[in-house]
C-alpha cells in the first residue's frame, strides 16, 4: 500500500489536472458555439451553390469555365488532409491521418510511388504525424486556423485553382472531419477539383435540368462568376466544418478527462482514508500495547 504522502501527492496532481481539463472544456465549449453557428449558417448556402454548379456542369463543356470540369485523369494528384494545430482532441487528428494514408495506399499508390502525388497539410498535427510515418510533405499551412476567414480561405483556394489550370495537378482531394455534433465527426473525402456533375436519373435529359433555371443577364456571365465562387466556397465550408469538429472533439475529450479525474479522485480519497485509518489503528494499538507493558 502506498504511503500517505504518496497518496496526497497524487491527489494534488489529479486535482490540478482536473482544473486544467475543466477549464479547457469550457474554453472549447465557448469556441464551439461560434464555430457551430458559422458552419450551420454557411452549409445551406454552400450546398445550394454546389447543387446548382453540379446541375450546370454539362454547360461548362466548351465554355471558358469548362477548365474546372476538365477530368484529365489521375496522373498528378494533390491530397490535402485538414487537421488541427493543437492536440488534446481525442482521435480527431488521427482519424484524418489514417484516412489520408488509406486513400493513398488504396487509390493512389502508383502515383505516390512514382512521385506524382503531393501532400499539402492544413494543420500542424497532421503534418507532424505524416512526417513521422515517412511521408514527404510538399507544404504545411498552420496559420489558416489562427484567423479563419473567407478571405484567407480564398487565398489558398485561388492557389489551388491556379495549380489545376496550369496542370500541376489533375486531381485535388480534401480529407477532413465534417461536423455533425459535439460528439460526432464524419470523415470526408471530397474532390475539390475537377468539378464533378450531379448523379441524375438516366431517363432525365440534362437539358431538362437546365430548363429549371432562368439566367439573367445570360448564362455565360452567370457561369463566369458562379463557378469560381462556388469552388472557393467549398474549401471554406470544409475548413469551417473541420474547425467546428475540432472544438467539438476537444470539448468531448476534456469532458471525459474531467470525469475520469473525478473518478480517480474518489478512488484516491478512499485509498487515503483507508491508509489513514490503518495508521491511526496502528498508533492506538501501539499506545495500548505500551500501557499494558507498563502495567506488567
Amino acid at each position: 500500500m502506498p504511503s500517505l504522502k504518496e497518496v496526497r501527492v497524487r491527489i494534488a496532481s489529479v486535482k490540478s489536472t482536473r482544473q486544467i481539463t475543466s477549464a479547457m472544456k469550457m474554453v472549447s465549449a465557448s469556441k464551439l458555439r461560434r464555430a457551430q453557428n458559422a458552419i450551420l449558417s454557411m452549409r445551406p448556402y454552400a450546398a445550394k451553390l454546389h447543387e446548382i454548379m453540379q446541375n450546370l456542369s454539362h454547360d461548362l463543356v466548351g465554355s471558358d469555365e469548362g477548365v474546372w470540369a476538365d477530368d484529365r485523369g489521375d496522373y498528378k494528384v494533390l491530397v490535402i488532409p485538414v487537421t488541427s494545430n493543437r492536440g488534446l482532441c481525442g482521435a480527431f487528428n488521427a482519424n484524418v491521418v489514417k484516412e489520408t494514408v488509406k486513400l493513398i495506399d488504396e487509390k493512389y499508390s502508383s502515383q505516390y510511388k512514382s512521385g506524382n502525388l503531393d501532400i499539402m497539410c492544413l494543420g500542424k498535427k497532421g503534418a507532424d504525424t505524416l512526417k513521422a510515418w515517412g511521408y514527404n510533405i510538399k507544404e504545411i499551412n498552420t496559420e489558416i486556423f489562427d484567423d479563419l476567414t473567407f478571405e484567407n480561405a480564398v487565398e489558398i483556394a485561388e492557389r489551388l485553382m491556379n495549380d489545376f489550370i496550369e496542370k500541376k495537378y489533375d486531381r485535388i482531394i480534401i480529407v477532413y472531419n465534417q461536423f455533425k455534433n459535439a460528439a460526432v465527426q464524419i470523415l470526408q473525402q471530397e474532390q475539390f477539383l475537377p468539378v464533378t456533375g450531379a448523379e441524375t436519373d438516366p431517363n432525365v435529359q440534362t437539358s431538362d435540368i437546365a430548363a429549371n433555371y432562368i439566367f439573367e443577364p445570360n448564362k455565360e456571365d452567370i457561369l463566369e462568376v458562379l463557378v469560381p465562387k462556388t469552388i472557393k466556397i467549398q474549401l471554406y465550408k470544409a475548413l469551417l466544418d473541420s474547425f467546428a469538429a475540432e472544438h467539438g472533439a476537444r470539448m468531448t475529450a476534456m469532458h471525459m478527462a474531467t470525469e475520469n479525474a473525478e473518478e480517480l479522485l474518489k478512488n484516491l480519497n478512499l485509498s487515503y482514508n483507508k491508509a489513514r485509518q490503518a495508521a491511526i489503528t496502528n498508533e492506538i494499538l501501539e499506545i495500548v500495547g505500551g500501557a499494558e507493558a507498563l502495567k506488567g
